[in-house]
């Protein structure tokens, strides 16, 4: 069956896929290394900003967004990272996930530019102390490290950037298109707004550590 006349123009198949994207040249395959290099622990060291991918178990996905003001996260050596964590809303779903199944994808952006690092690996949580303290942001240690065994280290092009436009303040929605979390929250549990708080003036903005 090919793809154009599985149900619903469906992709079964590597093969399919391939037939459709094409092959990726053999340096794309290969592209990826089990360990950090000095230029990629430095491009991270400026990318505040990430997402943290998980699954449990079964299989079931999340993807969290992480970020401080200045990027804490470690490189004990160059095959390990360490990421840090701050108060949240105690769900953990991505720290549930990484205790029934520790592999984990994470994306690195440095604000204002298009490249991307990816990082893949398996996952352990830790309280040391001593570690946590050495990710402190304003005066306040890390509530949990996560650190994260490198399996692959790859560099992802710019593309999605800049089709997004992403840092390209011209092409930014204004505030008043973009619903608000309080809006979003009320309609999708039948909530009345009037029990929420403002619109983007949730008291959690100013309780960040």
């Amino acid at each position: 069956m090919t793809a154009s006349n599985a149900p619903g123009g469906r992709i079964e198949s590597v093969e399919q896929l391939n037939a459709i994207l094409g092959q990726p040249h053999p340096t794309i395959m290969e592209k990826q290394t089990a360990y950090t290099t000095p230029l990629i622990r430095e491009f991270i060291e400026q990318a505040r900003f990430f997402v943290l991918a998980t699954s449990d178990a079964a299989g079931n996905c999340d993807c969290s967004p992480r970020g401080d003001l200045v990027s804490q996260v470690l490189f004990p050596d160059e095959k390990t990272l360490v990421l840090p964590d701050r108060p949240g809303n105690r769900r953990a779903d991505s720290y549930r996930n990484m205790i029934e199944n520790p592999h984990v994808g994470i994306l690195f952006l440095a604000p204002g530019h298009d490249e991307i690092v990816r990082v893949n690996g398996t996952a352990t949580l830790s309280t040391d102390p001593d570690l946590l303290d050495s990710m402190a942001m304003n005066g306040k240690p890390a509530q949990l490290a996560v650190i994260v065994k490198i399996d692959e280290a790859y560099l992802h092009c710019a593309r999605a950037i800049l089709r997004a436009k992403l840092w390209d303040p011209s092409t930014w929605p204004a505030s008043d298109d973009v619903p608000s979390l309080r809006d979003m929250m009320a309609e999708q549990h039948s909530l009345r707004v009037e029990i929420l708080e403002p619109a983007r003036q949730e008291a959690y903005r100013k309780y960040l550590y």
